[in-house]
């Protein structure tokens, strides 16, 4: 069995006389920022980051993902990748000598400065400023684990910042790397048509967003408030600052506190 990564990017393939199967390859592009996925489910990807923006800048070239799937890197016949948990106690642990060879194998395309990620409910809360850094990083390794976990020693040795998604057990850490990819990759350049999405959106001041309204104007009794009709731009900045503090205050008090102790 082969431990080649799969990749889910590619270039945009233009008119040519050459053969379309020689440019099906896994041909890494220069300065691409790229994700590489440790996994035993290589086929949950690029699930729902194949669609939409992020498909798009996936196929046209600005990112590449690849995976690199668990099974190949297993002990024995069977390629085993787990085992009983030292001590005892119940569910199985991936092995350590499977997961550092699948590491390492990540690592050897790692370039600049490229961190790797383990998904874990003990790791450090996952959050807009996280999704900059990675957005400005040259790439990002990310682990998914299952079971009940990976051998301590992997992330001893290799130095793996653990992230979670929030205070909540999943099965395994592939849906968990695919939000967070999807919050990275909308920030890469190129990847949104309109950059000011960005600067306005939740969390991108340390503010939730103001609401948002379109057509029509008038909706089951419901009209647009009208100073967003009024063409006074300075009035309606000034309204959807305010709806934004007044909504971070009301259902995010930990997002306002902290905004007053950094001011």
């Amino acid at each position: 069995m082969s431990d080649a990564p799969r990749s889910h990017g590619r270039k945009t393939i233009r008119p040519t006389l050459k053969p379309r199967s020689l440019m099906e390859g896994d041909e890494e592009l220069a300065g691409v920022w790229q994700a590489r996925i440790v996994t035993l489910f290589p086929d949950a990807f690029p699930g729902v980051l194949g669609l939409s923006l992020t498909g798009k800048a996936l196929s046209e070239g600005r990112w590449q993902l690849y995976t690199h799937d668990l099974r190949d890197f297993g002990i024995g016949k069977h390629r085993n990748v787990d085992d009983t948990p030292a001590g005892g106690g119940a569910g199985m642990v991936l092995r350590a000598d499977v997961v550092g060879p699948a590491i390492e194998a990540a690592q050897a395309h790692a370039r600049g400065r490229w961190p790797v990620l383990y998904m874990s409910p003990r790791g450090r809360p996952f959050d807009q400023a996280m999704a900059r850094d990675l957005a400005r990083s040259d790439g990002v390794t990310m682990l998914c684990g299952r079971f009940e976990g990976v051998d301590e020693r992997v992330l001893e040795h290799y130095g793996i910042t653990e992230v979670s998604l929030g205070d909540f057990v999943m099965t395994g850490g592939e849906l968990a790397a695919q939000a967070m990819l999807d919050a990275t990759v909308r920030l890469l350049p190129g990847v949104l048509g309109n950059a000011e999405s960005t600067v306005e959106e939740s969390h991108a001041a340390g503010l939730l967003e103001h609401p948002q309204y379109t057509r029509p104007a008038n909706w089951e009794g419901r009209e647009i408030p009208p100073v967003l009709m009024s063409g006074n731009h300075g009035e309606i900045e000034k309204w959807r600052r305010a709806q934004a503090e007044e909504l971070t205050r009301t259902r995010r008090p930990d997002l306002w506190t902290r905004r007053d102790q950094s001011s």
